[in-house]
């Protein structure tokens, strides 16, 4: 870029001055002709040798007829005066004014040049330079190299992108930590029970064997291995239980930083987002009226749901239609989205906020099924509620919110 600016200027240059150099700005006017008239005058009045020349900017010698007198390097003029022929030189390319235009604009240009080629090393040296820097960091953290530092810069134009690069590296690097740990207790809670239920799994296979080869014929001895064999059932019984608590326990560590937030500002940061998206699917999407309010809420959570009620909507919905409604309530506020063709059954409604759980019409659509579970968790880490209903082919997902 800066070598295709240099030859712009370069070329710049050499067009301009060619053109003040041989576009004569007094022939324009004829001003020399002007001179000659009043040295013309002059003479006729007073005689040659009473004209001063040096108060002429164009004339520079007044030549009588003589021997010599067409003989000249210069452009000139004849005149006749009192009977006599008069050769008049003059010089138009080189004036004081010419000279002057010349170096003003050379001087202009070069102020211009030294400008854009400043505005040039700066964007080289604050954008270019950081930027090229910056473009291995994405592709490390994609590798899974969370150790790379990132360096530090006070630059206005990459210094929150670099706070937000070197956050993203962190979070991915304790959610790693998380997940190791996560792992390490899962794989140590599976070998700690596997041991236990061996121990009353041994029993009962013991136990088992000895009554089919009726080793206790007594009555009163098969009904205490009977016992036996029943409180080790019951025993293995607890294990699973503790398994199964186990899976149900939160996985996921979702912190919520709650605070007081304007509803406008919550959904203009919606609506800002998927405008210009749902146009482009050809979807229609309207917005309800709404009152100007203060929520109770972690601000940036609060987006994240309502991103993936709408989220939903486009992945299960038509595609036809989308609205952002605000139904009256006294408690709270209700924030819904409504979308057309739903095709998931009324039965299924329960447990559309349960972790990993999908539905029959998701079956050939890409999910975890933890949108909406993620949505209810943070909800109530914020104090609200999240509920759906269905009215024949409409779902309406709405997330309700304490006041601020």
């Amino acid at each position: 870029m800066i070598c295709a600016v240099s030859l712009c200027f370069i070329m710049l240059f050499v067009g301009v001055n060619l053109i003040l150099r041989y576009w004569n700005l007094p022939e324009n006017g004829r001003p020399y002709r002007v001179e000659i008239n009043r040295l013309a005058l002059a003479i006729e009045e007073t005689g040659l040798e009473n004209v001063d020349l040096s108060q002429y900017h164009y004339v520079y010698h007044v030549e009588p007829f003589g021997e010599h007198f067409y003989e000249s390097d210069s452009d000139y003029s004849i005149r006749e005066i009192g009977g006599t022929l008069y050769r008049f030189d003059y010089a138009v390319n080189d004036n004081a004014i010419s000279r002057q235009i010349m170096v003003a604009v050379n001087v202009i240009l070069m102020v211009l040049t030294i400008a854009v080629f400043a505005i040039l090393f700066y964007i080289h040296a604050k954008i270019l330079r950081p930027f090229k820097r910056l473009s291995g960091v994405p592709y490390e953290l994609s590798k899974g190299n969370l150790t790379i530092p990132v360096k530090e810069n006070k630059s206005r134009f990459f210094g929150r992108f670099l706070w937000g690069i070197d956050l993203l590296r962190e979070n991915m690097e304790q959610q790693r930590e998380r997940e190791l740990a996560l792992q390490k207790e899962k794989k140590t809670l599976l070998l700690s029970l596997s041991h236990d239920i061996k121990t009353p799994l041994s029993a009962i296979k013991l136990y088992a064997k000895a009554l089919s080869k009726n080793l206790y014929p007594e009555v009163e001895k098969q009904q205490e291995v009977a016992d036996k064999i029943n409180e080790k059932a019951d025993e293995i019984e607890g294990y699973v239980s503790q398994i199964i608590s186990a899976s149900r326990e939160d996985f996921l560590s979702l912190t919520v930083d709650n605070s007081e937030f304007y509803l406008s500002d919550l959904i203009e940061s919606i609506v800002s987002f998927y405008a210009e998206k749902l146009s482009l699917l050809k979807t229609d999407f309207s917005v309800g009226e709404y009152h100007n309010c203060l929520l109770f809420g972690d601000f940036d959570r609060s987006v994240e749901v309502l991103q993936n009620i709408m989220e939903n909507a486009l992945k299960y919905g038509d595609g036809k239609k989308v609205e952002l409604l605000f139904p009256e309530d006294d408690e709270g506020i209700l924030i819904s989205v409504r979308n057309s063709g739903c095709t998931l059954e009324k039965s299924d409604l329960p447990h559309i906020f349960e972790s990993f759980w999908r539905g029959a019409n998701a079956e050939h659509i890409r999910g975890s099924g933890l949108g909406l579970y993620i949505c209810r968790q943070l909800m109530h880490k914020m104090n609200g509620e999240i509920f759906a209903e269905i009215d024949g082919t409409f779902i309406t997902i709405t997330a309700v919110f304490g006041r601020g």
